[in-house]
């Protein structure tokens, strides 16, 4: 991989930085090079990095005016794995100035971003929640766009628009951007409204909605105030192996399209940041077109244990969820119960 991933959706509150943290983290436990931008002037990435935006001296505001070399910039975080650009409230004055600029405005990001590029095989960008000039910037820079939304009738209401802008993006400054696929976040299969909305992406998108569905987890929620990534709060959280998940599931598609025959990243990620997630599940060269697993109940029994004593009973056994495998034998926040990482499996 050696991708600049812009990760987007105009509508405010839909996970979008819980997903470039969290997903940052989990590519870091595969052992990528990792670089997570934050775009946005609230800086939430940054505190939830367990970096205070109170106390920057340089940021994303001065490395996109040109005032400060990306490199100077950078902070690596002591949890997490990955390199951070952090932000704060500075970046609005920055777009303020960036839209008195006559030309070149929109492609400060990609020019910052070029001396560092290949140092890192994954760079993330969270944007802000509005369809405006940094968000701008981070379409222009970016190979690709992924789209954290909860399956409501509002979250579909916006995505054509940011679909719209994409489209125009790519028609007048980035024709290689691409969309990197739809997840669906916060989601709650006994929500009918939810699982309606999630066959209409299916229907819609096919392909381009990740397998891997993050369920409403309350680790996920509040590992951000003790600033750290999931992973490193509570690695057997559903919501921890769902972001390990999807990173296995955007590795292995990456690989699919390459004809890159690796083991499954599930094991990397395993030894790196201690999980207890199993890898046997998961095909070496599992892409997303892989055949679809039956669907699956709201409420499936838990797995036999596995072989090896002591391991974790597998999850549902399909190859695009192979980094979270293990999640069947994790047991539920507050509960008996087993937790189970979602899946969606109805294609």
């Amino acid at each position: 991989m050696n991708r600049v991933i812009a990760i987007a959706n105009q509508k405010g509150g839909v996970g979008k930085t819980t997903t470039a943290v969290n997903l940052a983290a989990s590519l870091a436990a595969t052992r990528r090079r990792v670089l997570l931008i934050d775009l946005d002037p609230q800086g939430n990435a940054t505190m939830g990095s367990g970096v205070d935006k109170g106390q920057l001296t340089l940021s994303s505001c001065e490395v996109l005016l040109g005032e400060a070399e990306l490199a100077a910039a950078l902070i690596t975080l002591e949890y997490g794995g990955y390199t951070l650009l952090p932000a704060n409230q500075d970046l609005t004055s920055a777009e303020v100035r960036l839209l008195g600029l006559p030309i070149g405005r929109e492609i400060k990001l990609r020019h910052a971003l070029q001396p560092k590029r290949n140092d890192f095989d994954v760079i993330l960008i969270d944007c802000p929640p509005a369809l405006n000039m940094l968000t701008v910037n981070a379409l222009v820079a970016a190979d690709s766009v992924l789209i954290p939304m909860q399956c409501e009738y509002y979250a579909l209401e916006g995505l054509s628009a940011l679909l719209s802008t994409v489209e125009q993006i790519r028609l007048a400054a980035n024709p290689g951007l691409s969309i990197e696929g739809l997840l669906r976040t916060m989601f709650d299969p006994r929500n009918n409204l939810a699982n309606e909305v999630s066959a209409q992406l299916i229907a819609h998108f096919a392909d381009k909605v990740f397998r891997t569905v993050i369920p409403r987890n309350i680790r996920l929620a509040e590992a951000p105030s003790f600033g750290k990534p999931a992973l490193f709060h509570d690695r057997e959280s559903r919501g921890a192996l769902a972001y390990l998940a999807l990173a296995g599931e955007m590795i292995r598609r990456e690989e699919g399209q390459n004809g890159t025959v690796r083991a499954p990243p599930a094991a990397e990620a395993s030894a790196a940041a201690g999980s207890p997630a199993a890898s046997a599940s998961a095909s070496p060269t599992g892409s997303a077109s892989a055949p679809p697993a039956p669907v699956a109940p709201a409420a499936a029994p838990a797995a036999p244990p596995a072989a090896d004593a002591g391991q974790a009973p597998t999850g549902n056994g399909s190859s695009a969820n192979g980094a979270a495998a293990g999640a069947n034998g994790t047991a539920a926040e507050g509960s008996g119960a087993p937790a189970q990482v979602h899946e969606d499996t109805s294609r």
